[in-house]
């Protein structure tokens, strides 16, 4: 059951704007993506989707549906007239984990999303173990079966509430060990987006060579955070480099960084 391997996704943070802007209007628009990816080894992501969103409630909107994206009448008058300053969303191309709502993605706990691109080793092999890493406090909130969605309690469990990025860090260095440790062949690819409601986190990390692409684009405080560029002009794209992260704080800059060299996280 290794959840979602070449999934595509869509993170926002900046002025307050309707989620067609991304999500639906390019020529390349997430919902495009779910029928044509093209840096994807599944060109077809139809295995569900999802929008995570922020307003004036404290905690984030959630909408899930396991019908394809480009099959869902309601998506595109949702994102027309939905409008947030912080949002995710994400279509879906599973390789194992069950077509269920509760196994799409965005993720969400409290006022925290998740969601991820990749896979994590053999995920039948280690379930246990990594699911050993989410604390009582937040396992109550583990509703589905992927791999995705016990990364992100685990993270939480980590303390993210306090440092977000070292929490991720620190459970990336744990998965590795406890991937490496199992024997098996299969990589830890993590592509994913983590927010609190303010700040934004956007990781890219394989333990292998090749990782899961990643682009973002930044326009003063406004920046849109994408697994393939939105149209065919590349020129205001900007490829993440493997084991990096994007980082868009509320009210400063945003910031390319590379992950802590002490995560033990070099690519093997």
């Amino acid at each position: 059951m290794v959840d979602a391997a070449m999934c595509r996704w869509i993170a926002y943070r900046g002025e307050t704007i309707p989620l067609e802007r991304y999500v639906t209007a390019p020529s390349h628009s997430l919902v495009v993506q779910s029928l044509r990816a093209l840096e994807s080894t599944a060109s077809t992501n139809g295995d569900g989707f999802g929008l995570g969103w922020y307003d004036d409630h404290e905690g984030p909107g959630l909408y899930r549906e396991i019908r394809p994206a480009w099959s869902d009448e309601n998506l595109r008058h949702l994102c027309r007239h939905i409008r947030s300053h912080l949002f995710f969303a994400h279509v879906r191309a599973t390789t194992g984990a069950p077509i269920t709502r509760p196994n799409c993605h965005p993720f969400a706990h409290g006022r925290w999303l998740f969601m991820h691109n990749g896979q994590i080793g053999d995920w039948p092999l280690i379930r246990r173990r990594v699911e050993a890493l989410i604390p009582d406090e937040f396992y109550a909130s583990r509703i589905g079966t992927t791999d995705s969605e016990a990364v992100f309690l685990a993270i939480l469990g980590a303390n993210a509430e306090r440092d977000p990025v070292a929490a991720t860090v620190r459970t990336l260095a744990t998965l590795t060990d406890v991937v490496r440790a199992s024997g098996t062949k299969e990589p830890v690819r993590f592509t994913a987006a983590l927010t609190d409601g303010h700040d934004l986190f956007a990781f890219r990390y394989s333990n292998e060579a090749s990782s899961n692409s990643l682009y973002y684009r930044s326009v003063g405080d406004n920046v849109v955070i994408v697994s393939e560029p939105l149209d065919t002009d590349r020129t205001h794209w900007k490829s993440v480099p493997p084991s990096h992260m994007v980082i868009a704080r509320a009210g400063k800059p945003v910031s390319l960084e590379a992950l802590p060299s002490d995560a033990r996280l070099a690519a093997e």
